[in-house]
């Protein structure tokens, strides 16, 4: 008797420690992204996904602008999506906090481009014409932001798109344009004269601090969901920093998927990925990185990032 009960105590242990093993949250995860460097990183992720390699499911959207996703997140028919970071500040002020900022995912796209071989310095820009897109956003503001603290007056011409820009670039000889990837690889693949004359990213750093880069893109979350699901949430920062890591350390490959996922033809992506200034951040990182970039939006334009800056609660930290 002694022997039976101690065999059914011995299951029932088991079978505790199995229903402990089996709690390892994984949930169904819907995310969307925007065609472009702030999905990139998603690429490995979606495939995995795919082929059933994923602790969580992912059901995936992309699309071509922020707009497309804004509404779906913040009604509840999406749980995560990949943003400008600056969007995601202006959906936490526009929904009372119901939305967080959960990884910093896409430092600085921006570039400086010339076919004129004597603009190798911030300097250099002193007097001269820039053509860019994206006026009223982040283009604009981090570029008067880094002239404004070098001191350099510039006239910067608008267009309302990047081929418009790159069209420019191309006419003219000593055109210089103010460009984000992947236009700048594709720009170049056609027009082999074009080089890369400054990163912004690295002018941004000079001026705001090592500690605080340019930061474009973001994965932001519902606060619903996330207080609800923080097993999932944590499932899935792991498999989205694993895709990061995949994508960053191997080029080649990542730019197959990214071209299979239509995100960007898959040349194109290979010739930009070392320059989208992929990461991974998030907690302390990812704030100080986020809240720089959104101050200097806020010092530009309040509308910018939604009226206000966001306040603690913006920032998740698991």
């Amino acid at each position: 008797m002694k022997r039976t009960l101690s065999l059914l105590l011995a299951a029932l242990m088991m079978l505790g420690l199995l229903a402990g093993c089996s709690n390892d949250a994984t949930g169904t995860v819907r995310i969307a992204g925007i065609k472009g460097p702030t999905s990139m990183g998603l690429s490995y992720l979606f495939t995995q996904s795919d082929k059933g390699e994923t602790k969580n499911e992912y059901e995936y959207t992309l699309v071509s602008a922020a707009d497309e996703v804004t509404g779906s997140l913040v009604n509840g028919d999406l749980d995560l999506a990949a943003l400008p970071t600056n969007v995601a500040a202006t959906l936490y002020n526009r929904t009372n906090g119901g939305i967080r900022l959960i990884a910093v995912n896409t430092l600085g796209v921006l570039y400086i481009v010339t076919k004129n071989a004597e603009v190798t310095s911030i300097e250099d820009l002193a007097g001269q014409t820039i053509y860019a897109a994206g006026q009223g956003s982040t283009p604009e503001y981090a570029l008067n932001y880094i002239l404004s603290e070098n001191g350099i007056e510039a006239e910067v011409v608008y267009m309302t798109e990047q081929a418009e820009v790159a069209t420019r670039l191309a006419s003219e000889e000593s055109a210089i344009a103010l460009l984000p990837q992947p236009f700048v690889a594709a720009t170049m693949a056609q027009n082999p004269d074009v080089q890369i004359a400054l990163d912004i990213t690295e002018e941004w750093q000079k001026v705001a601090g090592e500690d605080a880069p340019l930061t474009m893109g973001c994965i932001a979350a519902r606060t619903e969901w996330v207080e609800e699901n923080p097993e999932i949430l944590a499932t899935f920062l792991d498999e989205y920093k694993e895709s990061v890591d995949y994508v960053t350390g191997n080029t080649e490959e990542a730019a197959q998927l990214i071209g299979e996922l239509e995100i960007i033809a898959a040349p194109v992506a290979q010739a930009a990925l070392p320059y989208c200034n992929i990461v991974f951040l998030e907690g302390d990182a990812m704030r100080a990185s986020a809240e720089k970039t959104l101050e200097v939006l806020y010092a530009a334009n309040p509308e910018s990032v939604g009226g206000a800056m966001p306040g603690d609660d913006f920032y998740y930290a698991r």
